[in-house]
């Protein structure tokens, strides 16, 4: 089975992201590249929040994975110059668990809970009147015995991570003050963010072989730094070290990585499609069949980019091919 963590153009952190990230990851505002609309509304609320001596508002950032949601948390806090809390939905198992984190936290410090539409719902309970007053409301015991124990916490900020908005409950939603969308980056963006990556990874890079690399990272600053990083490793042993345009060509070539960003298992389902169904209507069950991969898979991994950049839609009777993805691979367009 085709694993997406191994996937080098899959957006899902890998092994090899955390070990690099921490020393290419911006820690102020003014190095945070693009979303320019998310970064000057922080930057309002975050000078608003100092001149006032308060906490800031609780803030949900929302958007697909590898765009740097984790990294703003961190930036957040350093801005604030506060202490930074680091867990996961999945990982708060129990209400105790969140008690643990919440009462260890000092007056202003950042929690940060990635993925938390995956969060316990009766973590997620006790979640409110913490959010919203600042107390934990703990049931101690069972039955006639049970008791109820009001914890005053210090104030704190709530930064929650998303890639499923729609999970989320309306009551946990409505909680926060502050919700930022972040959009996929544009090749201008995702340029720079190569050229500052090889600069602190002291990579020697021209803009031709950054803007190559850039055009085929799915507009994601995770997988242009991991490009990046494999494209290094093709300049040393076949090109003297140093990137440009030629280099990262063949390189991204021999991943099999092509111009629009789309590797061997996006060719795959295409072609799939095209060769078995000519060109569709076709079920998401009937493409796992025939190419081996989790309809699951397709729907949360594959399909969302083949949609954005628009080489297959969604019918009522199922999926079908474009004429961008016809012209893309050169394929005949059945008349």
């Amino acid at each position: 089975m085709y694993d997406e963590n191994e996937r080098i153009v899959g957006s899902n952190e890998q092994i090899e992201d955390l070990q690099a990230e921490s020393s290419i990851r911006p820690r102020w505002l003014k190095d945070y590249i693009g979303q320019d609309k998310v970064k000057e509304k922080l930057d309002i609320f975050i000078q608003s929040s100092l001149s006032r001596n308060e906490p800031l508002d609780h803030v949900l950032l929302q958007g697909p994975p590898g765009l740097g949601k984790t990294t703003l948390s961190t930036i957040i806090a350093n801005e604030l110059g506060v202490n930074l809390r680091v867990t996961s939905g999945p990982a708060i198992e129990r209400p105790s668990d969140l008690a643990s984190i919440l009462t260890n936290l000092a007056e202003g410090d950042v929690l940060f809970i990635d993925e938390i539409h995956r969060i316990n719902r009766s973590v997620e309970e006790i979640l409110y009147s913490a959010m919203e007053d600042f107390v934990l409301d703990i049931i101690v015991g069972k039955g006639p015995n049970a008791q109820s124990i009001r914890i005053d916490l210090a104030k704190f900020t709530l930064i929650g991570a998303t890639t499923r908005a729609g999970m989320l409950s309306a009551p946990l939603r409505d909680r926060f003050g502050v919700l930022l969308a972040l959009n996929l980056y544009d090749t201008k963006d995702l340029t720079t963010i190569v050229q500052r990556s090889a600069q602190i990874l002291d990579i020697p890079i021209d803009d031709k072989g950054a803007l190559e690399i850039a055009r085929r990272s799915r507009g994601t600053p995770r997988i242009a730094n991991r490009l990046l990083k494999r494209v290094r490793d093709f300049a040393i042993v076949k090109a003297d070290e140093k990137i440009d345009f030629e280099t990262s060509k063949r390189g991204l070539e021999l991943l099999e990585i092509d111009p629009m960003g789309l590797d061997t298992m996006d060719k795959k389902i295409i072609m799939t499609m095209y060769d078995n169904f000519g060109g569709g209507p076709v079920g998401v069950d009937t493409i796992a069949a025939s190419t081996g991969i989790e309809n699951i898979t397709i729907e949360d991994v594959y399909e969302p980019y083949l949609l954005q950049i628009g080489f297959i839609s969604r019918t009522p009777r199922g999926r079908v091919l474009t004429r961008k993805a016809y012209e893309h691979y050169g394929l005949k367009i059945e008349e």
